[in-house]
């Protein structure tokens, strides 16, 4: 009778393992990353300056969200440099 609960597991039963597998991720997709972070990035920038001179400290702290997404970008253009040079 299904109750839509899992069923219980005794601690002699064997455990399951489960493998993770963890791939890199493609050219296409890093290049794909990296255009929504610009796309964000250019938002978060027009947002900030909206808010300016209404809510100085709403607009610090998407200064900051776009600093970090900037740095991340930097980086995931690194890589994909870095990549397309391998190839």
């Amino acid at each position: 009778m299904s109750t839509g609960m899992p069923e219980r597991r005794y601690a002699d039963e064997p455990a399951q393992i489960i493998k993770w597998s963890i791939a890199m991720p493609s050219l296409a997709q890093m290049t794909g990353s990296l255009h929504i972070h610009n796309f964000y990035i250019g938002k978060l920038r027009a947002k900030q300056e909206q808010l300016f001179d209404s809510d100085p400290e709403l607009a610090q702290l998407l200064d900051n969200v776009t600093a970090v997404l900037s740095e991340h970008a930097v980086e995931l253009a690194e890589d994909i440099a870095d990549r397309e040079d391998d190839d």
